[in-house]
């Protein structure tokens, strides 16, 4: 086991989390203890598929008592979806699906013993949604600490097509094609990227639009970056893992270090009008590609400022929670919670673990825990 921490408030269930499919680590919440397994890593690769499977095991004899649930992802296809679905049959308990963006926001709930309801947002790569589609840019309504197995989801990131599924998210020029196209500006496509990409790839990547094709949509903030990242021209194809969003935050900075007043009034969730003016930017034109980087930040920070602000009064709420891996990001994060706390709100985001998918189990366990008590009272309220 990679280490033990502390929660503020006991948990009300105890309950073994078996994480994400990126970066996976599981997790036993038990009283006020979390026993975290050590981190597995994508479960893509069959040694970290087997490391869960030896952690859980490990998990199970640190517990002080008998589990009453197994918590896992939403998304049924997973290896930790499978091993949470075994191990609840095993020990006849509950496998209780927890949706990733939720869990997110239920990590903070958990590790600083948040009372009252909270709006969340939650920007990452991907996790499946309630209504099967790929959700990644969300606004959501969790409610209070005991009872955050209740929640939401109030708004979100204009939907974006992925044109060839799982590999645009690693070729950002098939984003930014995805723009063109949402703009009814599917004609520049060939011309624009053919050169880079090749003419043949970019005609299919558009006739994959036009006929909705393995195009399915994405509120993703992940595939956002994306898209604006390849409108500049910044990154095309990605090497490494958000290899896109980091070089346009690091043009970002750029700008904003030396233009420290630039803003704009952005107040829309659909960022399709912000990237539609990053094409206008000539290629090799350093300072208008950093401004065009900066912009995008910044709509998108004003974007989910005004989402949140209106969600947090219509919900009687102050509190907003920040969660998933697009929260990395400096400049994001950074200058969103400087607004939101401008506005008069709190903002609090993972202090124990990070705010990506490897601290994901908590949020998890602490979902299911919830679950487990108000099925406990509402079964004691019908015996009664």
């Amino acid at each position: 086991m990679s280490h033990v921490a502390y929660l503020p408030k006991a948990a009300p269930a105890r309950v073994l989390a078996c994480g994400a499919y990126l970066k996976n680590s599981a997790c036993l919440v038990d009283g006020r203890r979390v026993v975290w397994s050590d981190l597995h890593g994508d479960l893509i690769d069959a040694a970290s598929r087997e490391a869960l499977d030896r952690s859980v095991e490990q998990l199970l004899r640190e517990a002080s008592g008998p589990i009453q649930a197994v918590a896992h992802d939403l998304h049924p296809d997973m290896h930790s979806s499978h091993v949470a679905l075994e191990l609840a049959g095993r020990l006849g308990i509950p496998a209780i699906a927890v949706q990733h963006h939720h869990a997110h926001i239920a990590v903070v709930q958990a590790e600083q013993a948040v009372e009252g309801p909270v709006i969340g947002l939650a920007l990452d790569g991907v996790g499946l949604g309630e209504d099967g589609a790929a959700w990644g840019g969300e606004v959501l309504w969790v409610d209070a600490r005991t009872s955050a197995q209740c929640w939401r989801r109030i708004d979100h990131l204009a939907p974006i097509l992925l044109p060839g599924g799982d590999t645009a998210a690693r070729e950002p020029w098939r984003m930014a094609a995805a723009v063109l196209h949402g703009l009814g500006r599917g004609n520049e496509i060939e011309a624009r990227f053919g050169p880079a990409v090749g003419a043949q790839a970019a005609r299919l990547v558009r006739t994959l639009m036009e006929r909705r094709i393995n195009s399915p949509g994405t509120t993703s903030a992940g595939r956002w970056f994306d898209a604006a990242a390849g409108a500049l021209g910044l990154c095309l194809h990605q090497h490494v893992e958000a290899e896109a969003a980091m070089l346009l935050e690091h043009r970002a900075s750029q700008w904003l270090e030396a233009h420290p007043e630039f803003d704009t009034p952005w107040t829309s969730l659909d960022l399709a009008p912000l990237v539609a003016e990053l094409f206008a930017v000539r290629e090799g034109d350093l300072e208008q590609t950093a401004r065009g980087a900066a912009l995008f930040h910044l709509g998108l920070v004003n974007g989910l400022a005004a989402s949140a602000i209106v969600a947090a009064r219509a919900h009687g709420t102050y509190t907003v929670v920040l969660g998933g891996g697009c929260f990395f990001n400096k400049v994001l994060s950074q200058r969103l919670s400087t607004t939101l706390e401008e506005a008069g709100l709190t903002v609090l985001r993972p202090q124990s673990v990070g705010c990506g998918d490897a601290g994901l189990a908590l949020g998890q366990a602490w979902v299911a825990a919830c679950t487990v008590e108000a099925e406990i009272a509402n079964q004691s309220t019908v015996e009664v």
